[in-house]
């Protein structure tokens, strides 16, 4: 599914004025970004379903330590956001069930509405999954909750913590939506940086953005 339909839903990114419209990608036309955009997710989809599974197991070990660094006793008490894998994303799903016991509550995104922000619902090792709106696995049950960190797959991303994803605008309308505003996390490898996903105002950047080869922090960011 790849929409990248801009809506009224996010404000510009802060300093977003400053910097090389080359970069933001504002000084093309949007269907020439949102074509250039569908190409680019068919090659890194392409590539990281590529990658052996004993190397994605490696590179994913890595990516759950840095990740445990990052957010250390954050995680107890907290409601965290993150996703179930599939084309061949880094999974976490051993992580969740650490943190978790570590007194954490996990949930996972749930597509209630096509267009709309997601929703939330608490999630446990083990617990029924079903086919939600988009076919995508969401807990059977679950109580709705309000994330205080979110964990999101990226597709591509930038040295701005931009992210690429598969096109529905999901994370940046429920990201524009939530107050407080959670704590958001990109995940990914090292091979899936590119240079710019030509951002445009609807674009929210993450937090960080968390590979293999360590944590890329977004500047002027809360983890910066």
């Amino acid at each position: 599914m790849q929409k990248d339909e801009p809506d009224d839903y996010a404000s510009p990114a802060c300093l977003m004025h400053e910097v090389d419209p080359a970069y933001m990608g504002l000084d093309e036309p949007w269907e020439a970004v949102r074509e250039w955009r569908g190409r680019e997710r068919k090659r890194l989809v392409e590539a990281r379903k590529a990658i052996g599974a004993a190397e994605r197991e490696r590179r994913t070990a890595l990516i759950a330590s840095h990740l445990r660094e990052l957010l250390g006793p954050l995680v107890t008490g907290k409601c965290i956001s993150a996703y179930w894998p599939f084309q061949g994303e880094p999974d976490l799903r051993g992580w969740l069930a650490d943190i978790a016991a570590e007194g954490a509550t996990c949930l996972l995104p749930v597509v209630a509405q096509k267009a709309g922000p997601l929703e939330f619902r608490t999630w446990t090792p083990g617990a029924a999954l079903t086919r939600g709106v988009l076919g995508i696995l969401i807990p059977a049950g679950g109580r709705q909750r309000q994330p205080d960190i979110v964990i999101a797959p990226v597709i591509g991303y930038d040295r701005g913590c931009y992210r690429l994803g598969v096109g529905g605008g999901y994370f940046d309308r429920t990201l524009a939506a939530l107050s407080p505003r959670p704590l958001a996390i990109g995940i990914g490898f090292a091979q899936q940086q590119i240079r710019t996903i030509k951002p445009q105002p609807h674009d929210i950047p993450m937090d960080a953005v968390v590979t293999e080869n360590g944590v890329i922090r977004r500047p002027g960011g809360p983890l910066a």
